[in-house]
């Protein structure tokens, strides 16, 4: 077993939530060896092409990362795994979220613009390939970059990606959505908590709401409050200067300050430092994938490792 391989203990976890069949009449090749292939990489950062040889044919474990990336298979190991945990009640409730930026190496900024279906009709040409086999893209999940941006924007750190971030309180992330680095985080919140699905052991709805959660000053508007409370998820959030301002103004018509508790909003450091977990996978510090998908999958799979190894 190299280093950072899956240990016989985290291989008896994982194993049986993976796919049997892989929708054709070609057999998978041996599951864990390939697994252990896009970990290195995951967590090395190394090129594809360069994967050691014990890992079998680099072209292998890349395609059944970016297959697993757009089929939502990550995704649902996250949820299996984040399952077994709930069964054993090592999850709490309390729910913390933030964001952090990706920057994206110039690598990641290849991917050919696809036109849309009004733009082929009107041009009447092909659409334009990168010297690659047209091979049909799958379909992507939800949270990897918009149709044409990939999740790639510009912010001050120049071409980059966000990955916003909900976290337990043991620094284990429970969602993950990609998008431009520009993008403000208040407008993933909703989806972010929307994306956390932990499933129940036997039978019952998924588990989906938090009991309390903690978010600083860039989840503070109507639209965030507003969903909190319709939810009824106590939620501690600190009320921006200009909010502050806008609310005296009104006098008695703007009525009460929000609640706020100290001591959780303490608590909250829980994300940043999953955050900093996730960033110790050099592909997911730094973005190299072209497709919004991908990397949505890289970061997946390094939760799913996260997951296993606390």
């Amino acid at each position: 077993m190299g280093r950072g391989d899956l240990s016989d203990a985290e291989w008896e976890r994982l194993w049986p939530f993976l796919p049997v069949s892989n929708g054709s009449c070609d057999r998978w090749r041996d599951h864990r060896q390939v697994i252990n292939g896009i970990l290195h990489r995951v967590r090395t950062g190394a090129q594809w092409r360069v994967l050691p040889e014990r890992f079998g044919s680099w072209k292998t474990v890349y395609e059944r990362h970016r297959l697993w990336s757009a089929d939502g298979t990550w995704e649902r190991l996250l949820q299996q795994v984040q399952a077994s945990n709930d069964a054993a009640g090592e999850i709490d409730r309390d729910v913390s979220v933030d964001s952090t930026i990706v920057r994206a190496h110039q690598h990641a900024a290849g991917a050919p613009h696809r036109p849309t279906a009004d733009a082929r009709l009107k041009g009447g040409r092909r659409a334009r390939t990168s010297g690659r086999s047209a091979v049909a893209e799958p379909a992507r999940p939800p949270g990897g970059g918009g149709a044409g941006d990939e999740g790639l924007g510009r912010s001050r750190g120049r071409c980059t990606s966000k990955l916003h971030l909900s976290a337990d309180s043991r620094c284990r992330p429970l969602s993950l959505i990609v998008t431009p680095g520009q993008r403000a985080d208040c407008t993933q919140f909703i989806a972010m908590l929307e994306r956390i699905r932990v499933p129940r052991p036997g039978l019952g709805r998924p588990r989906k709401k938090p009991d309390s959660l903690a978010a600083d000053e860039a989840y503070s508007n109507g639209p965030v409050r507003e969903y909190l409370r319709r939810r009824g998820i106590r939620h501690t959030i600190p009320e921006t200067s200009d909010s502050q301002a806008a609310r005296r103004r009104k006098g008695t018509r703007g009525g009460r300050p929000p609640g706020f508790d100290e001591d959780r909003y303490k608590k909250r450091n829980i994300v940043e430092r999953a955050l900093n977990r996730m960033k110790q996978f050099r592909a997911v510090a730094t973005r190299y994938d072209e497709r919004g998908y991908v990397f949505l999958g890289t970061a997946t799979a390094a939760a799913v490792a996260i997951w296993l190894r606390t």
